[in-house]
């Protein structure tokens, strides 16, 4: 599976459906994506839009600064270790508002989700 970028609004309550097979697993996956004001983050969840069962529940979307920061690398023993692939959050814009996204920013930021990274590069 290629990388594909997650469309993302300043709705602070997102759903959407993608057909994703990362590492060759497929899957309809159901991505939600929350702002909370309290600790002023976005957070993310992923589902199967199929059967429903939850596989990532409310992770909070730290940028990638100097180094690759894999937001899914905790993840990778579901689908019998063969995981649901790696998730990036980039800056989108030379200098966003804020080091990782907040209320009024998410825009500024890219969510790329694709086949699992190699951590030794």
């Amino acid at each position: 599976m290629d990388y594909i970028d997650i469309p993302l609004t300043a709705d602070p309550y997102q759903i959407l459906y993608l057909s994703v097979s990362p590492d060759g697993t497929s899957f309809f996956a159901k991505v939600e994506l929350r702002y909370l004001p309290a600790p002023d983050q976005w957070f993310l969840s992923i589902s199967d839009a199929s059967t429903g069962e939850l596989y990532v529940n409310q992770i909070p979307l730290i940028c990638s600064l100097e180094a690759p920061n894999d937001l899914l690398y905790p993840f990778r023993h579901l689908f019998f270790g063969s995981g649901i692939g790696s998730l990036f959050c980039l800056k989108a814009v030379d200098r966003p508002a804020s080091e990782n996204p907040g209320k009024d920013n998410l825009k500024e930021f890219r969510l790329i989700w694709g086949d699992i990274a190699d951590p030794e590069g």
